[in-house]
């Protein structure tokens, strides 16, 4: 399981899911932070991609171990893995923090209002934890588009350090 799917390999299958779902969720939660409007609107929006993300990493991470192991491993590769298992704990981050802003919208509905500084918390929140996921999804998807390319044009990586 989680190897093929009609003899082609699923992990950039699902990879390519997860690289338009995870950003997709960083930028609603965010949205939805700091734009009272858009978080009316989008209701269960923000949450529903957030956990939709929260099912896509894993599996992205599973198939690259078999694809891994299928064709073998290199120092791109190991960068690329390594890279991938820190998402996880930011796309958990935009799950818990897009569930506070809908169970906030729920609980403290007008005449009662929150106090201003669980507001502030959450826009906080939801600006780390976007950005944070969104620079993670670009550098493991920068790292694995370069394992691919170097490898089928036959580069060698370049140093890295600073070049001028």
């Amino acid at each position: 399981m989680f190897d093929t799917i009609f003899g082609l390999p699923l992990h950039p299958l699902v990879v390519h899911a997860t690289e338009v779902v995870v950003p997709t969720a960083a930028l609603v939660v965010l949205l939805a932070a700091v734009w009272p409007r858009f978080r009316r609107w989008a209701r269960f929006l923000p949450l529903g991609l957030a956990l939709a993300a929260l099912v896509l990493v894993p599996l992205s991470s599973e198939t690259g171990e078999k694809l891994e192991a299928r064709v073998g491993g290199s120092a791109l590769i190991s960068l690329h893995a390594d890279l991938a298992e820190g998402l996880l704990p930011w796309v958990i981050g935009l799950v818990v923090v897009a569930g506070v802003m809908l169970w906030r919208s729920y609980a403290y509905r007008p005449p009662r209002q929150a106090p201003k500084w669980v507001a502030i918390a959450i826009i906080a929140a939801a600006v780390i934890g976007s950005t944070g996921t969104m620079v993670q999804a670009i550098r493991i998807g920068h790292s694995g588009a370069t394992a691919v390319w170097q490898e089928e044009m036959g580069t060698t990586p370049a140093p890295s350090g600073d070049s001028d």
